[in-house]
């Protein structure tokens, strides 16, 4: 049996994440290791012992993330022989579906997400900008709602950032126009608009240090280019579907360009599960911290996606004995 490996992004982690592997497996300590060399920081020390508010510093957040969930897919892939259908990850989950499939090294990866949160840290100065999550509104709601407190505040940019799901869809760009809209929501606006009602929408201001996923993202995505010009890629015998269209890839160089893109484009998470479900395969790891991406695919296709998640050493016997239990027609 194959299974479907996605990777959870930035948001996922918490204080502890990744010490069961480290205390249980000897793959898991070589990652832990390798990316503790690679940067020359401790990350058990990070991960194990960071507080939360260490922890999502975004320049720390990346690294661990990509750190827990390599070893992860070392466990499972090493000790569990899970075999890889396809892959795909969630912005800097994206980097993991690289390493897992030989795209890229490992400790050219977690530099490059080291650097990549440095990058998007410094792209905008503090305060300038922000993201939102909206709930209650489909695809062309949020868009048409970006727009419209764009012209109406007369501030921008603000733009869909994250299509985590219909109902959850986070939007990003300058704070005052997020503030604007925070003041002069109106669900009327859709009705007028000849878009569907949306009575129960809310707008949840997200505790973020950048506008991630949007234009104002563009000076840190000139920096990962310059960055990876110099890491080599090679190409994926596996399918990746990529964030920034949703479409499978597999030659390096367009995976590079994708990744690069990705910075400052929206994260096509409900187009890319789309995609996943054409290739007829529901069995689907969550590899890494968390149940977040389980929680989208329940709200996505609760019938067809059949999810696991890897927290814990129960979590990792139910993949194992999946694998010898014949999938029902």
């Amino acid at each position: 049996m194959k299974f479907s490996i996605l990777f959870p992004g930035q948001g996922s982690q918490t204080p502890g994440m990744g010490k069961f592997l480290f205390d249980e497996f000897k793959e898991a300590r070589e990652i832990f290791e390798e990316a503790s060399d690679a940067l020359q920081i401790d990350m058990k020390k990070l991960c194990f012992a960071g507080s939360e508010s260490e922890l999502a510093q975004t320049e720390n957040t990346q690294p661990a993330l990509l750190t827990v969930s390599t070893a992860t897919a070392q466990v499972l892939t090493k000790q569990f022989g899970v075999v890889t259908s396809a892959t795909a990850g969630h912005s800097i989950g994206e980097y993991a579906s690289m390493v897992l499939t030989d795209v890229m090294k490992f400790s050219e990866a977690v530099k490059a997400v080291r650097f990549r949160g440095q990058s998007m840290q410094s792209a905008v100065p503090q305060g300038q900008g922000g993201m939102t999550a909206t709930l209650g509104l489909d695809e062309a709601q949020a868009e048409f709602l970006c727009q419209s407190a764009v012209k109406q505040s007369g501030y921008g940019p603000l733009s869909p950032a994250n299509y985590n799901c219909d109902g959850q869809i986070v939007i990003s760009g300058n704070l005052k126009t997020l503030n604007w809209l925070k003041e002069n929501f109106n669900p009327i606006i859709f009705l007028e608009n000849n878009l569907p009602e949306a009575k129960r929408a809310k707008l949840i201001p997200l505790n973020v240090s950048a506008p991630f996923h949007c234009e104002m993202m563009k000076p840190a995505e000139e920096k990962m280019a310059l960055f990876l010009s110099s890491v080599e890629f090679k190409n994926s015998t596996v399918p990746i579907i990529q964030n920034v269209h949703a479409r499978i890839e597999t030659q390096k160089e367009i995976l590079k360009t994708n990744l690069i893109k990705q910075v400052s484009a929206p994260v096509r998470w409900t187009q890319s599960m789309q995609t996943l479900k054409t290739l007829n395969n529901p069995m689907t790891i969550e590899c890494g911290n968390g149940s977040v991406i389980k929680g989208l695919l329940k709200k996505i296709d609760s019938e067809f996606f059949k999810v696991f998640s890897t927290n814990t050493i129960d979590d990792l016997k139910l993949i194992e004995t999946a694998q010898k239990t014949p999938i029902q027609a």
